[in-house]
């Protein structure tokens, strides 16, 4: 049966989606179908960065460190960035442009400019080791990179295509962006115009076949993903102001999840646009400096990956700081213990555990949890988040599962990518004629309309929030000379949900360490991909009847062994 919050919640967004209202929704034909879709949404990001740094004009917008720019100051600086990007570097519509660097304010500013001249903003993860970033850049065939001194140095010795360009952090604008207005153009240039149907971003997700994919999308799915978000927030603004409970301060949160990812990206960065809300930028996370910034900054939503909040709701000096202005501490990315909604809870009474669940593919959009219901319901990821996703659950012929029946985890809306760039095959695997997107978890809903995740079809282990490839993993390892077999898998950790481990068996007449393989290992992949522990075996991996690895039984065979090692370290 639905909770009071429920139909509470549900009153408040029919009413704010009816005809004439402000989020007043109609339909685009999609798939074969009508698809809804938010009539007022701005037709492209370039809009609804014109539009709403226009409304919040000199409200704080990017704090970071010592510099402090309000929406118009932001935006004056996006426009006069993309005029340099146009006459200077000749960027076009739909031409992809790569960045890859941390967290700053210039990043945002290069992000806006990016989109603002027509190109494709392709978000590199930032993580990546050279020959990854290369990688990357090579699929997306950029024409620009925008790289800061750390990832530059990284990719000094890869081959790539297009030039790159170097972005610098912890400076005014016009000095870390200076490359990018060296060669002309400014704040007068003619920008192109767009709509929805032209290319936005292309973000990267690590498959279950080991290869990142770049997951591309035009304006209208962003932008609709985008106001979904708005839309969730205003509902539950609403909402809270029917009880005399509205928050009067401006909204603020912390950055303190990377903005190539879709969580930094669309819900957390993108909306703050929407509702008018300061971002507070941390460049790398640190469980004290997050306390810090919110008593300071008087941050009032948080959102990270389940391990952060946790940190904080569990961290010894929690008490020396003032953190009643934070009334939502949000996770996404990955599964959140259940024990851990009640310690946040507990810990920072002031508060409410929220989980949100989506993808790359979606942007971000998908389900949300919220207050008394996810305490109700602390095992599920939530409803669909109205006004425009819908769930199914699908069996492998891709029909639709009634209520209770496990299977497949589909999500169809106007804000799903558009396909995998330059991979029509994993693209057609991936979204179903009908328009569904495969997510490849394996849940079920209730009779309420809850999802709850109970595995994942695809070879993935979700570190902190970071998708780790299990054949990525593996393919890595039998890079070296010296390994005959071997095999990963995630094992259970109490701070980031899951880390990677694994076995392997040396080729006969061969001596390998477990320390050596990891220091090859680092050299290779991504530090976050190493697995934290690597067994040897002394005989062949048991196989099942297909000669695959029987991944699931060396997993079971050293989850003792693990429990064990980690009861003893602790």
């Amino acid at each position: 049966m639905p909770s009071e919050l429920d139909n509470a919640l549900n009153s408040v967004i029919t009413a704010l989606t009816a005809p004439g209202a402000p989020l007043e929704t109609t339909e685009i034909e999609r798939f074969g179908r009508h698809l809804p879709m938010l009539k007022n949404a701005p037709p492209s990001l370039a809009h609804l960065f014109e539009h709403y740094c226009a409304q919040h004009g000199a409200a704080e917008f990017i704090i970071d460190g010592d510099m402090r720019l309000s929406f118009l100051d932001v935006y004056a600086a996006a426009r006069t960035v993309a005029g340099g990007l146009v006459v200077g570097h000749g960027v076009q519509k739909g031409d992809r442009i790569g960045i890859a660097a941390r967290n700053s304010a210039n990043w945002i500013v290069a992000y806006m400019a990016v989109l603002m001249a027509g190109g494709c903003a392709t978000l590199l993860n930032g993580w990546w080791t050279g020959e990854e970033l290369a990688g990357g850049i090579e699929l997306a065939g950029c024409k620009i990179t925008l790289v800061d001194a750390q990832r530059g140095e990284r990719l000094a010795g890869f081959s790539y295509p297009g030039k790159q360009v170097t972005i610098r952090h912890d400076c005014p604008w016009q000095e870390g962006l200076s490359e990018l207005l060296a060669h002309g153009g400014g704040a007068d240039t003619p920008l192109p115009e767009l709509t929805g149907d032209d290319l936005a971003t292309i973000l990267y997700t690590s498959g279950s076949t080991g290869q990142s994919k770049g997951a591309y999308c035009d304006h209208r799915g962003v932008v609709q993903g985008t106001m979904n978000y708005a839309a969730q927030t205003l509902m539950v603004f609403t909402y809270l102001g029917s009880k005399g409970e509205a928050p009067s301060s401006q909204p603020c949160s912390l950055v303190n999840v990377p903005l190539f990812h879709v969580t930094g990206e669309v819900p957390l960065f993108l909306q703050s646009f929407a509702i008018g809300r300061k971002l507070v930028l941390m460049p790398k996370w640190n469980a004290e400096e997050a306390m810090r910034l919110i008593e300071k900054e008087k941050v009032s939503y948080f959102v990270g990956v389940p391990l952060m909040s946790f940190e904080i709701a569990s961290h010894p000096n929690r008490h020396k700081y003032d953190l009643s202005s934070c009334t939502a501490f949000a996770a996404g990315g990955a599964p959140r213990p259940v024990d851990h909604v009640k310690k946040i809870r507990d810990e920072l009474p002031n508060a409410f555990p929220l989980l949100g669940y989506g993808l790359t593919e979606t942007n971000g959009v998908g389900c949300g949890n919220f207050n008394e219901n996810y305490l109700a319901k602390p095992g599920s990821t939530g409803t669909a988040s109205k006004p425009l996703v819908e769930l199914g659950i699908l069996n492998d012929a891709g029909e639709c599962l009634p209520a209770g029946e496990i299977g497949e985890v589909a999500i169809r809306s106007i804000c799903n990518f558009l396909g995998y760039w330059n991979n029509t095959e994993a693209t057609q695997a991936a979204i179903m004629p009908d328009g569904f997107f495969r997510t490849g978890d394996l849940g079920y809903l209730d009779e309420d309309g809850y999802l709850f995740i109970v595995d994942r079809k695809k070879d993935i282990i979700i570190r902190g929030g970071e998708n780790i490839s299990c054949i990525e993993v593996e393919q890595a390892i039998y890079a070296h000379p010296k390994v005959s077999e071997c095999s990963v898998f995630g094992m259970p950790d109490e701070r980031f949900g899951e880390l990677p481990t694994g076995v392997f068996l040396a080729k006969e007449g061969e001596h390998l360490t477990e320390e050596e393989l990891r220091e090859f290992l680092k050299a290779n992949i991504a530090a976050f991909k190493v697995p934290v522990r690597l067994w040897q075996e002394n005989e062949t991996l048991p196989r099942l009847g297909t000669e695959k690895v029987d991944k699931r039984t060396l997993k079971a065979r050293y989850l003792t062994v693990w429990e064990s090692e980690q009861k003893s370290t602790a």
